[in-house]
């Protein structure tokens, strides 16, 4: 299937992405932080990235740059589980400013397998129908 790098600083966010998505067929590889995922994401040819937003040193919106400006089609699913405290000064809506960015989709934790892996296959799917691999469809065929 797809070879998708996983970017997250909480080891147990990271066994469970891992998990789910090498039990679907996937090949993960990851990284706990930004800059290590930029180093790996400029040494490795990944099909996806999930990515989280906050981690220490370079966040995730940082390296989703550094990543867009290399490599403009890999499709990123950004990721963040920061709670919105009742009664607290709003912040910004993060992941809505990533899609923004240019994240393909924005996944807030906690999240269901199904979900992470609907989102999974909607990435690699608009990667490869604009990278021109899409099969034809039926008014493709010629009757000639």
């Amino acid at each position: 299937m797809a070879k998708i790098l996983v970017v997250d600083d909480d080891p147990v966010i990271q066994l469970t992405i891992r998990r789910v998505l090498e039990q679907a067929g996937h090949a993960v590889v990851v990284a706990q932080d930004g800059q290590k995922a930029f180093s790996k994401f400029r040494a490795e040819n990944f099909d996806l990235l999930v990515l989280d937003i906050f981690m220490p040193g370079m966040d995730g919106l940082e390296t989703m740059r550094l990543i867009l400006k290399q490599r403009p089609d890999v499709p990123i699913i950004m990721t963040s589980g920061r709670p919105q405290t009742p009664g607290s000064i709003p912040e910004p809506d993060y992941l809505t400013m990533a899609m923004k960015l240019g994240a393909v989709s924005a996944l807030p934790k906690p999240f269901k397998p199904a979900t992470l892996l609907a989102l999974v296959a909607d990435g690699l799917a608009s990667a490869s129908r604009a990278a021109g691999h899409s099969k034809p469809g039926p008014d493709a065929i010629s009757n000639s």
